[in-house]
């Protein structure tokens, strides 16, 4: 069984290797889905995989990398996809 979760990220986490950071945690523990800086300053995910492993993605999420400083983080389940292979980056 798999859940996926659609998260927003906000404070200071665009230009300083967050989208990076996401794509290594969720690629380390084989999620797939992606990431992307959107245009009010927030960072959108979304993650599908194993719900253990999307939640210690999300834990990961609300950290950062050090760089950044998260003020919020917003998860809300989104529909599994079937087809969807990888962790990447949008742009």
């Amino acid at each position: 069984m798999e859940k996926r979760v659609n998260a927003r990220v906000g404070g200071l986490v665009q230009s300083v290797g967050f989208r990076m950071f996401v794509v290594r945690e969720a690629s380390a523990k084989n999620l797939s889905g992606w990431t992307r800086n959107l245009p009010d300053g927030t960072v959108e995910i979304e993650a599908q995989g194993a719900p253990e492993l999307v939640d210690e993605l999300l834990g990961k999420v609300h950290q950062g990398p050090s760089r950044a400083r998260v003020t919020a983080v917003t998860v809300r389940e989104a529909d599994l996809e079937t087809t969807e292979e990888g962790f990447r980056i949008l742009y």
